[in-house]
């Protein structure tokens, strides 16, 4: 039974009126509700019944209703109402689409309803963005971000990634990047080429630690060893060897047979026993941590003084490269002057200092304490230190009377400092470096009055100095670091940054500096050399401080020191950052 009202205004066209007829029915018979009539126009579809146009996909052809496929798609409306080809044919052939997908698609078209499974949403989803069928797609996306998985989460990123699917994506990547390590479990990630890996494997995102990534590479290249055992090597360079625990390095990596039998494997192994022994000596990609991994190098600060030199500093500083702030770590037993400073196997040695001191002192990072370790053979201050091969250096300086050609080496195992081969030259206030598994000391002071511009290298296998190509300047107060096989020179007054490439015996200046100062500090962090303080000509400290970029060839400035400083100490060390 039916119901029909019917409402009727009328107006006269002449008299600017217009006729307005309504037509409200309410219809009881379910054969009149709509969701019926798109259905029996599938079954229509479906019987060939009143069809008039054949999509043809693949080997399959699907009789369709022009005028259904023009209602729900744009694609079809451009296709079938203006003048393309396909407006006259009786037979279209769509491409790109699946046979797999055309059916669901139709289903939808015609009836607004269709049946997804996690086999074939993919499929589905390719055809509707193809034929321009967005609400289809919309619902295959919801089913995407449901069924994704760890399973399943590398392939739907490569998907979401090439349909711009901005949501699905950082879906996939927020469940890659948290539980990476139960993700290479999977079939799906065993199963990449070695291009994605190795992209994955170099990701700065993943949040994991870095035995979890040489688990990996082992997974991925032992799940077909022999065709890929030549790809060992190429995916355990991406990675940060030296920086694995020990254990796990002896115990999972050396003991991996496919890893004993790879030539190309054993340099990268090396590089790891070498780091382990001789520190921050040994540089490379793969000793920087990972920004992830919680982990970074951080610049601390030691001691010094201020201008008028009365007030000296036993504080300890260090620079948090994700807040660029200074924190203070702790003191420095005593207040320390004119002292040497240096890092091995990531703590911090200060040794002598005014007046004629011999005593050490080691901050231990980890436990962020100063403790008292073997004393200097000979007191002294103005002198440098450096660490080569695993072992510490004390090198020149002044004891109140003389110039010291005194160079003694400590070892950390035994505690103790022993003599060494004496310098050439006695000097004080040099800039020392040690680079290539020699040590350098440049210039410095030979009197009072008189500096020299003389370069005396120390070999430590032949425990014998000699004498290079002269420095372009004659100062003292210099400081030194190296980077990448060359050494950077600032201070002693000098306007510009200097540097020497020990194996052509060349010097060049790289960087101009925006003052002339002397006193000031060096090190290197995150590949780059910093120059922390100083005085300058007017013997006024400065709490200025720049980093120059070898590769961009860029001085900039940077965040200045807490306070103006003049012969302080300064290092680069590795720590855990524990931000709340």
């Amino acid at each position: 039974m039916s119901k029909a009202r019917y409402r009727t205004s009328a107006r006269s066209p002449s008299m600017g009126f217009v006729v307005d007829v309504h037509l409200e029915a309410s219809l009881s018979n379910s054969l009149y509700q709509p969701e019926n009539i798109l259905h029996s126009l599938n079954v229509f579809r479906k019987n060939g019944t009143f069809t008039d146009v054949v999509l043809q996909v693949e080997e399959q052809e699907f009789p369709c209703h022009r005028a259904v496929l023009c209602a729900s798609s744009p694609y079809f409306r451009t296709m079938f109402m203006g003048k393309l080809c396909e407006s006259s044919q009786s037979v279209v052939q769509l491409k790109g689409v699946s046979e797999d997908a055309i059916e669901p698609l139709l289903n939808f078209v015609y009836e607004g309803r269709v049946q997804l499974q996690e086999e074939n949403v993919e499929l589905v989803f390719q055809a509707a963005d193809l034929l321009n069928v967005p609400a289809l797609s919309r619902a295959c996306v919801d089913i995407l971000e449901k069924c994704m998985s760890h399973l399943n989460c590398l392939g739907m990123m490569e998907f979401a990634k090439h349909y711009s699917l901005q949501q699905l994506l950082e879906q996939c990547q927020n469940l890659l990047y948290q539980d990476f390590a139960i993700v290479v479990k999977q079939t799906e990630f065993l199963e990449l080429p070695l291009e994605r890996v190795v992209e994955l494997l170099d990701s700065e995102k993943i949040q994991v630690q870095e035995e979890v990534l040489v688990e990996a590479a082992l997974l991925w290249v032992h799940h077909q060893g022999s065709q890929r055992k030549a790809a060992l090597a190429k995916l355990l360079e991406r990675l940060r060897l030296p920086l694995l625990d020990p254990v796990f390095f002896t115990n999972m990596l050396e003991a991996d047979e496919l890893v004993q039998d790879s030539y190309d494997c054993r340099k990268l192994l090396q590089e790891a026993r070498l780091y382990r022994t001789y520190g921050r000596e040994i540089s490379s990609e793969r000793t920087k941590p990972r920004r992830q991994s919680g982990w970074a190098e951080v610049i601390v600060v030691i001691g010094g003084c201020d201008t008028n030199r009365m007030t000296r500093f036993s504080s300890t500083e260090k620079l948090d490269p994700t807040t660029r702030k200074w924190l203070t770590v702790a003191n420095v037993p005593g207040y320390k002057y004119e002292f040497a400073v240096c890092e091995l196997h990531n703590d911090i040695y200060l040794s002598g200092g005014q007046l004629n001191s011999s005593q050490v002192w080691r901050f231990m990072t980890q436990l962020n304490q100063w403790v008292s370790v073997g004393k200097l053979l000979k007191g002294r201050w103005r002198h440098k230190m450096a660490s080569l091969c695993g072992k510490l250096y004390a090198v020149g300086g002044y004891d109140g009377h003389q110039r010291l050609s005194s160079v003694e080496c400590f070892s950390v195992f035994e505690n103790v400092w022993k003599p060494v081969a004496p310098l050439l030259l006695p000097v004080s206030s040099p800039a020392l470096a040690s680079c290539s598994g020699k040590l350098y000391v440049i210039s410095g002071a030979v009197s009072e009055d008189c500096n020299t511009n003389t370069v005396q290298c120390y070999d430590p296998v032949k425990d014998q100095w000699m004498h290079l190509q002269s420095c372009p300047f004659s100062q003292r107060c210099l400081n030194a670091v190296s980077l990448n096989g060359s050494i950077y020179v600032a201070g002693g007054l000098l306007n510009a940054l200097y540097c020497y490439s020990p194996k052509v015996d060349f010097w060049s200046k790289v960087a101009e500096l925006p003052m002339k100062l002397e006193n000031c500090e060096l090190t290197v962090c995150d590949g780059k050399v910093y120059i922390l303080g100083g005085r300058d000509e007017s013997d006024v400290t400065t709490d200025r401080t720049w980093a120059f970029d070898p590769l961009s060839g860029q001085l900039t400035e940077e965040m200045p020191l807490t306070h103006s400083l003049s012969h302080h100490g300064c290092v680069t060390i590795t720590q855990h950052l524990q931000h709340k």
